[in-house]
């Protein structure tokens, strides 16, 4: 009679009996894989790791762009960290930034909610709110400040109300609103398109079993929606501050940094600085801006780290 001999196997310590182990193997990436990412690799290199490399190198310089230079260590950036019209392009830069990411991201999200909701025409909405994100930021700026200039002022005085009659770009109170305006109208739909594909992925059941237990359309809003979409928020706000914070286009064409320098971003002032002699100033300045940026980005990956958004 044949015996069978039993192989009991011990758990080791620090793992649950009877759990399953499974092997872990490293998925091994073919070379050519590789190959296809050298081309990528050199344009990154040569466009923008090595520029930006010299560049910091020149910050702790005198250079002015060409011909002699000297080290001079740290002075730049002490010199950034006391400069008025520096900070002040830092202080409305933020500000502007973070008004803007607030009206872009309620209103791209109140309109996300009405298109995937059942009204009519609901595809062909979609398609016109899309359209401000496919135009360049410097046409629409143009469009808008003949707008603020002529048409509005036009109407103002035709119509005998005195606070229309002037063009709100030359207000410097008052000119950053009409760059949040313009800046929030081309950027809404890109923030919108994110918002309908977090809604949409809302089970359709979790709303049937509210209206079953007799929550309202504002509680189903407020307790399901936006609780199950906070990922997208963050995504749409963190990804909409660090754009803000690059404003450019959008500026120059509309008030060119002024009235003054009341509107004038960090942007503006270092490519201002590069063309007028302040090359190694401005690029104390744009290296800051740049540690500045790649914390946002850190931030970034932090919270959105195990959300699975997209």
């Amino acid at each position: 009679m044949a015996t069978t001999t039993a192989t009991l196997t011990v758990p080791k310590a620090g793992r649950r009996s009877g759990a399953a182990t499974m092997p872990r193997t490293r998925r091994r990436v073919e070379g050519v894989y590789y190959l296809f990412l050298l081309p990528a690799l050199i344009l990154f290199t040569l466009a923008i790791t090595i520029p930006a490399v010299i560049g910091i190198f020149f910050s702790f310089t005198d250079s002015i762009g060409f011909g002699d230079w000297e080290f001079v260590g740290l002075i730049n950036y002490v010199a950034v960290f006391t400069d008025p019209a520096i900070l002040q392009s830092y202080l409305f830069t933020f500000g502007f930034a973070a008004v803007t990411v607030i009206v872009v991201n309620v209103l791209a999200f109140l309109l996300a909610v009405g298109l995937v909701s059942r009204v009519r025409l609901k595809a062909g909405l979609r398609a016109i709110f899309v359209i401000p994100m496919v135009i360049s930021g410097i046409i629409i700026a143009y469009v808008f400040n003949f707008l603020f200039s002529n048409s509005l002022p036009g109407l103002g005085q035709a119509w005998g109300i005195p606070w229309l009659s002037e063009s709100i770009l030359a207000n410097p109170d008052l000119a950053w609103i009409a760059i949040v305006i313009v800046t929030a109208w081309q950027a809404i739909p890109g923030t919108l398109l994110i918002y309908i594909a977090g809604l949409l992925s809302i089970p359709g059941d979790v709303y049937e079993a509210a209206d079953i237990d007799g929550a309202g359309k504002m509680q189903q809003l407020l307790r399901i929606t936006l609780p199950l979409v906070a990922g997208y928020v963050v995504i749409n706000v963190i990804l909409g501050f660090k754009n803000f914070l690059n404003a450019y286009d959008i500026i120059v064409g509309l008030t060119n940094g002024g009235p003054g320098t009341a509107t004038r971003s960090i942007a503006m002032t270092i490519f201002t600085g590069f063309s007028g002699g302040d090359y190694a100033y401005q690029m104390a300045n744009a290296t800051i801006f740049f540690v500045i940026a790649l914390i946002l980005s850190l931030l970034q990956l932090r919270l959105t780290r195990g959300r699975n958004v997209f």
